[in-house]
């Protein structure tokens, strides 16, 4: 049983990990099993350079951010369980979470966070009572969002990223990963509102 299991291998699903991941010494997630399926599929970053994402340098080509980025969280947080080559099929509520299931394995979860882009047809089973048309895409690219407030679902389900009714610009979905990640932070800490920062000399 995960904590939190993110689905996608994408900018936000990352960046999600990321924060997470970082957080592991603050007491309240100590105890915490969090994993991420890495490879949804093909992601739009693999066709990308970027020259206009805060921080990156000029002419990073997305197909190395997606290697570098996923290298980066398996070298700084070992931790998080990173799974890869599975595609997820079905998500399904149960009493005491959700049973995810894939291609090769079943897992369950308290806690997932979905950002698996706004493709369309959707294709994991079991959230089609949460999909609607795109609010920010144009309508003729005829993309899809799952229905949230801030991230949130419903109860134990999260979107990020375009998913989430975003834009697809690299920074806004590694914010958005990164907003739901200390949301759910903040839920662990009671409530008690949460960042994660390193510092120099810390």
């Amino acid at each position: 049983m995960f904590d939190v299991l993110i689905i996608g291998g994408g900018v936000s699903s990352v960046s999600c990990a990321l924060i997470l991941g970082s957080a592991c010494k603050k007491p309240f997630v100590e105890d915490k099993k969090i994993g991420i399926i890495i490879h949804q599929k093909a992601s739009s970053l693999q066709n990308a350079v970027f020259n206009n994402a805060y921080g990156i340098p000029k002419g990073k080509l997305g197909s190395e951010l997606l290697t570098e980025t996923a290298a980066q969280l398996k070298d700084l947080y070992p931790h998080i369980e990173q799974i890869e080559e599975e595609k997820v099929l079905t998500i399904e509520k149960q009493p005491d979470g959700f049973l995810i299931e894939t291609n090769k394995k079943k897992y369950t979860s308290k806690i997932i966070i979905i950002g698996t882009g706004a493709g369309n047809p959707f294709t994991i089973e079991g959230l089609e009572e949460y999909i609607i048309p795109h609010k920010k895409a144009a309508p003729e690219k005829n993309r899809i969002q799952l229905q949230n407030d801030d991230h949130f679902v419903a109860n134990g389900i999260y979107a990020i990223g375009v998913l989430a009714g975003h834009r697809s610009q690299l920074s806004i979905a590694a914010g958005s990963g990164a907003s739901a990640a200390t949301d759910i932070l903040t839920l662990w800490n009671d409530g008690k509102p949460v960042q994660v920062h390193d510092a120099v000399n810390k």
